[in-house]
This record gives structure tokens, C-alpha cells and sequence, in this order.
């Protein structure tokens, strides 16, 4: 079996690994400048192919010449694990047996560039793995193999997103060995009705709105903690928060302004929303480190009463 395999992110790598030994090649997005210096950074995927030893294609686009070295590779087969490009029906033509692709939700629901976060986000309590039978509309192949993977309470997209990539990589080499032994399946089709999908994550989804509740608010830090990080403002600056909960009950101060800090403990401090209380835990004020808000607390004396909010 010779698998090409494509890849962006820190979720394909553990997929990546699993496979090594029917890998040929890897594909991934091209890096980007990052620094002063406007310097090529490689990507997480291409170190983690080079560390295994694996030839590299890096594409921007398929209309790139370079996106036809693929061809060369003569694959049997493709395995798609967060790419985040859509293949066209040309290369999606390359491997002699097909394209298989492995997406972090219950197809069809969550369709799109980020189904852990909004599976965070909605307050599901379980989400799971599909590999699809790729065809050219994004996420909408035929279900090859589904498995359910519950969403615990203190669940992030780091913790979530890791969960879901082991478990996929624990499956899938005996999965590519059933292909080699019977040919790929053509698989059961998608209800098409029932499909929902994902928007891409912007900054601007960060920017927490005190005048909802504690628990969506909750969720939202959890969903976002790798990027962008759900943040407000204090005194001016960005605050980004990175760790928080919702506490049940009111304690009688439905009068308060929403993003009123209420209470400094040594378990962060309590903001009121405009349903419950956010106990946040942990705190970034812009050009600071990230520390634990009691920590922070200490050095911003008077912290009850102020109000975290716009700029």
C-alpha cells in the first residue's frame, strides 16, 4: 500500500506517525513569514515529516506546478487528515484505489474547517471520528467507518482535538490493512439534509459579549484557548482568558453591570454576566505573560467593581 498523505495541523501528526510505514510522501501547506525578519517558518506537519524521515511536498494552491509532484509518487491511496485546502477532482483522481480523508465530527454534522470548536462552543456532550470516501464537496463523501467519542465537562479544544487525533491514529492502520486485504468500500451515503457546517474561526470570534451567560461564555474560552483565545478588555488593553467556569446561582446581584468584576479569591476572580457568574482562572494582560488570575490580582489592587469590557 503506497499512502500520500496530507496534513496542516498539530491534530494531523499523531494520524501522521500511525501510518509511517505505507507513507510515501507527505503534502502540507506551505509555511508561512513570521518574525521581523519576515523569515519562511516550516509548518508542524513538515518537521514532524522530516523528523520521521518522509519526503515533503509544500503547496499553496493546487493551481502550484509543484502540487503535481504527487503524481509522481504513483499512490494507491490518499489520507486526509486536517489539510485545510480542498482537492480538486484532478489529484482526488491520482491514487489508484481513492482518497480517504478522517474529519473530527459525526458526519454530517459539522461539515467544515473547524468542528471541534464549534462541537466546544454548542455545548455538546459528544462528538466522535468519521473517515469519508472523498469526493469534491467538502465533507460530504461516504461514511467509511464512524465511532462516538464523548465530550468531557472540562474538555478544551487542545484536550478534545488530541483525544480525537490518537483515537484516529489507533484505528486507522488496521483500516488501511482492510483496504490492502479487500479494496476500499464504497460506504454509506451522507443524509444530505441533515448536514450542518462550520464556519472558519476569525479573531474577532474571540471578543467575549458580558451580556451572555456564564456557561456560553464558558464555553467559548474553552472552544478558543488555542487560537484566538477568547479575551475582553481591562483598563484599555486586551485581557485574554484562558481558563474559566460557570457557577450556578446569582448570588442576588442581578442589578450589576455585565463584565462587573465582583469578588478576588484565590481561585480567580468572579465577573458577572448577564446570566450567572464566570470564575476566571487564567489571565493574559496584553504584552504580559500568562498567569494564573489570583497572581494577576495581586498586582492590580481594587479589582472588585471595575469592569471588563471595551477598549
Amino acid at each position: 500500500m503506497n499512502v500520500v498523505f496530507f496534513g496542516s495541523s498539530g491534530f494531523s501528526i499523531p494520524i501522521l506517525e500511525s501510518i509511517v510505514p505505507f507513507v510515501s510522501c507527505v503534502v502540507t501547506r506551505k509555511g508561512k513569514p513570521k518574525g521581523r525578519g519576515y523569515l519562511l517558518e516550516d509548518g508542524e506537519v513538515k518537521r514532524a515529516a522530516t523528523a520521521l524521515r518522509l519526503p515533503v511536498v509544500e503547496i499553496e494552491s493546487f493551481k502550484d506546478q509543484v502540487a503535481h509532484e504527487i503524481e509522481a509518487y504513483k499512490p494507491s491511496l490518499f489520507v486526509v487528515a486536517s489539510f485545510g485546502l480542498i482537492i480538486p477532482r484532478w489529484a482526488l483522481e491520482v491514487p489508484s484505489i481513492g482518497p480517504v480523508n478522517v474529519h473530527p465530527s459525526l458526519l454530517p454534522k459539522y461539515r467544515g474547517p473547524s468542528p471541534i470548536q464549534w462541537a466546544l462552543w454548542n455545548g455538546d456532550k459528544e462528538t466522535g471520528i468519521t473517515f469519508i470516501r472523498m469526493n469534491e464537496k467538502m465533507d460530504a463523501g461516504n461514511v467509511l467507518y464512524q465511532e462516538t467519542v464523548a465530550i468531557e465537562p472540562d474538555d478544551t479544544l487542545i484536550t478534545l482535538s488530541d483525544r480525537l487525533s490518537r483515537r484516529s491514529a489507533e484505528i486507522l492502520p488496521e483500516f488501511i490493512q482492510d483496504i490492502r486485504v479487500h479494496g476500499l468500500k464504497e460506504g454509506v451515503p451522507q443524509n444530505h439534509e441533515e448536514a450542518t457546517f462550520t464556519p472558519i474561526i476569525t479573531k474577532e470570534m474571540g471578543k467575549i459579549d458580558w451580556t451572555r451567560g456564564a456557561t456560553e461564555i464558558a464555553r467559548q474560552i474553552r472552544a478558543l484557548v488555542a487560537w484566538p483565545t477568547a479575551y475582553t478588555f481591562f483598563d484599555g488593553s486586551m485581557f485574554k482568558i484562558f481558563d474559566a467556569s460557570a457557577e450556578q446561582g446569582d448570588r442576588g446581584e442581578g442589578s450589576l453591570r455585565p463584565g462587573t468584576i465582583m469578588d478576588v479569591h484565590r481561585n480567580g476572580l468572579d465577573v458577572w454576566t448577564g446570566a450567572g457568574i464566570l470564575t476566571v482562572r487564567v489571565v493574559q494582560l496584553q504584552s504580559r505573560k500568562r498567569m494564573k488570575a489570583y497572581d494577576f490580582a495581586r498586582g492590580h489592587r481594587g479589582l472588585a467593581g471595575k469592569i471588563l469590557g471595551e477598549p
